[in-house]
């Protein structure tokens, strides 16, 4: 028994050693520790400041301290203030309010619509306002889409969405809605047209209608060669489709280059089944016609095998045979024509002339407006509003010396007016597109020069285009029976019966 007590309550040789080994180590340890040089503190890395997402934002005023820490929300509606420290409250007060306040415009839109007044067009002369009850309900995408149509239909620059006003507009209106930038802009505006440019081409493709179309070359102040191609056909719910499907630079206007152009524009959209095509008169578009007609009949889609095809512009015929007639009182459009360039050339002329007009007791909301000479039109307007300022011009001739001595004999006088206005009232039958031509004087001259340019495309049947005869006898306001009669009238006896009877021939 004494040698276990004795043995159990003392700790054997190789236990206290072990122990003192143990502590030694620790020792030194601590030793080593303390000798260790201190070295330098490292710096926590700073936290890049991160814009805050939350839509709250939309509707509350950050309020900040001063080491710049968002602490408060002040909302934009009621002005209330609402603690938004991130670490200690976050933004549940604020998205609370949000839904909550009275004052917020859009706190219903997640339980409810907002019922809406949208304006019908009606066809009805009535001075009542017509519409219906709709539901609106806050659509970031769709006002965004909106917004998109919007530039495109008004042709507004793309930083339009970056003007004060508008962003102020926005901010009145609508402001939960985040405007894009002008360059977000011109993405949606370049998806919306590949959208509508697949539409279009599965339409041509997948339908069997007859297109017709027209084309047009120029060149530009960059002596830069363009040309353009427009589609025309009726849809499904038959209305009338004007569509532009090319609008590309050209590296000539010769009838080669022109068909080569015309026929990849017609290839890319998948189009075979060309009704007509319209052109001006000039000689290289009859070789790029022939070209045409020889594609469509390999493709086996054209009609009456392309004898119809090439139908020739009644716009470009009536500039060439009302600039004919012009020729006839050239002299007059032209004194007409530096006069209002004159008063047009500086605002101080153009002041003055507005107060011998109020001087005179000439009121008029529209004024003077300058022609472009190749469009006959633009004459008529100019012409027409220049008459009606007459008695102002006699007046700034007395009145102002730098008139005189600028035009000098181009001023014009009472036989140049009065010429100016029989050219006024033959030219208005062609403006509102009727065929009266009165007689008498400088005019009759007029008007048989202008008929024998008419003779010239529309008096022999046999260079005519039939199809536009075969439009006469379709319509259900002519049909074939009021045929003859209109021939005749426009032919007379001798060759109208003849030509009667070529039309029947081709219709049948």
């Amino acid at each position: 028994m004494e040698n276990i007590i004795e043995s159990g309550s003392q700790p054997s040789n190789s236990s206290l050693h072990g122990s003192t080994v143990v502590e030694a180590q620790i020792v030194e340890i601590n030793n080593d520790q303390q000798n260790v040089q201190p070295t330098a503190a490292v710096l926590p890395k700073e936290r890049k400041v991160v814009e805050s997402r939350s839509p709250v934002w939309d509707h509350f005023e950050k309020i900040v301290d001063e080491n710049n820490v968002t602490i408060e929300g002040k909302c934009i509606y009621c002005a209330k203030i609402y603690k938004c420290e991130t670490k200690k409250h976050g933004t549940s007060s604020l998205r609370t309010h949000m839904f909550n306040c009275l004052k917020n415009p859009h706190s219903k839109d997640t339980r409810q619509s907002l019922l809406t007044f949208q304006a019908v067009t009606n066809s009805d002369a009535s001075p009542a306002t017509v519409g219906e009850l709709g539901t609106w309900v806050f659509n970031q995408e769709a006002i965004r889409k909106a917004l998109v149509e919007m530039i495109i239909i008004d042709e507004l620059p793309f930083r339009f969405v970056e003007g004060p006003g508008f962003r102020k507009f926005i901010l009145v209106c609508c402001p939960r809605f985040k405007i894009p930038s002008r360059w977000t802009i011109s993405r949606d505006i370049n998806l919306i047209y590949e959208e509508e440019r697949l539409k279009l081409k599965c339409m041509f493709r997948g339908n069997t209608q007859r297109v017709s179309i027209t084309t047009d070359t120029w060149t530009s102040i960059q002596r830069i060669n363009y040309m353009v191609v427009t589609a025309h056909f009726i849809d499904e719910e038959w209305r009338l489709n004007k569509k532009i499907i090319s609008f590309v630079p050209v590296t000539s206007h010769k009838g080669e280059s022109v068909a080569k152009s015309l026929e990849n524009c017609l290839l890319d959209w998948g189009i075979r089944n060309v009704y007509t095509i319209t052109v001006d008169n000039a000689s290289s578009n009859d070789t790029a016609l022939g070209f045409l007609k020889k594609k469509l009949m390999s493709w086996g889609t054209s009609t009456v095998k392309g004898k119809y095809i090439h139908m020739r512009c009644i716009a470009h015929i009536l500039n060439l045979v009302v600039q004919d007639g012009l020729k006839q009182c050239d002299d007059s459009v032209k004194k007409v024509r530096d006069a209002v360039r004159y008063v047009r050339s500086s605002p101080a002329r153009l002041k003055k002339f507005k107060d011998l007009s109020e001087w005179l007791g000439i009121e008029k909301k529209s004024s003077l407006c300058l022609d472009v000479p190749t469009r006959w039109n633009s004459t008529y307007l100019m012409l027409q509003s220049a008459i009606f300022y007459e008695k102002v011009f006699y007046s700034l001739e007395e009145s102002d010396s730098s008139f005189k001595s600028d035009l000098g004999d181009s001023i014009p006088n009472f036989l140049d007016w009065e010429s100016v206005k029989s050219l006024v009232n033959l030219l208005k039958c062609f403006y509102d597109m009727t065929i009266r031509i009165s007689a008498g004087g400088s005019v009759k001259l007029m008007g048989e020069t202008m008929k024998v340019k008419f003779e010239k495309y529309w008096g022999d049947i046999d260079k005519m285009n039939l199809m536009i005869f075969f439009a006469n006898i379709l319509d259900p306001r002519d049909k074939l029976e009021y045929m003859p009669a209109q021939i005749l009238h426009m032919y007379g006896e001798l060759k109208g019966k003849t030509y009667y009877e070529k039309v029947v021939a081709a219709f049948t």
